[in-house]
């Protein structure tokens, strides 16, 4: 089936659900195209919360004790996990919208209304970085330690300003790219 609908009878023929939800979901990535730094970091998160968690399971199972830091660095990289997938999320354009609003109009006005959106999340996450810097040198100035195993816990909080400028950056990318193609359109008017 690989994300296709099989049709129920000859009135309704089978659709792809990507290409169906969103055109262009369809080809995020294609094939031979370079993944992105946050697809590769995902699988590196992904792969160390299966193996923490596969770790800690065992452990339990054969010596009815666990490992103490298992749950406090699960957090941490669940938190890592869904930063770097927002990010990933908005170099793709596949962030939660108002479909509505998002697909009314005419091409420009979409264009408008993705630039804008663009530009507000990156005023957003840098927003959200400047503020988190404060805290982290807090953190670090008062030392701080973690409640499960007592590691500096600007360690941990020193990542929310990290990937709040990526998904910032990343932000600003996209309206970079939809200016480039307002550009584009108007060079081909001439």
């Amino acid at each position: 089936m690989s994300g296709r609908i099989m049709a129920i009878d000859d009135k309704h023929p089978p659709q792809d659900m990507a290409a169906h939800a969103r055109p262009e979901a369809a080809h995020d990535t294609p094939p031979g195209q370079k993944r992105l730094f946050e697809d590769w970091l995902t699988v590196g998160v992904m792969a160390a919360l299966a193996l923490i968690t596969f770790a800690n399971v065992l452990v339990r199972y054969f010596t009815d004790v666990s490992f103490a830091w298992t749950e406090e660095i699960s957090t941490f990289l669940m938190i890592v996990l869904a930063l770097v997938g927002g990010a990933s999320a908005v170099v793709r354009e596949a962030h939660i919208r108002i479909e509505f609003f998002a697909d009314a109009g005419s091409s420009g006005h979409r264009r408008r209304l993705a630039q804008i959106g663009a530009l507000l999340v990156a005023l957003l996450f840098i927003t959200i970085g400047v503020l988190s810097l404060p805290v982290v040198w807090d953190q670090y100035q008062y030392e701080e330690t973690s409640p499960g195993i007592g590691v500096p816990q600007w360690w941990y909080s020193i990542w929310l300003p990290v990937f709040s400028a990526l998904i910032a950056g990343r932000a600003l990318q996209v309206f970079a790219r939809k200016l480039r193609r307002d550009d584009d359109r108007t060079e081909t008017a001439r």
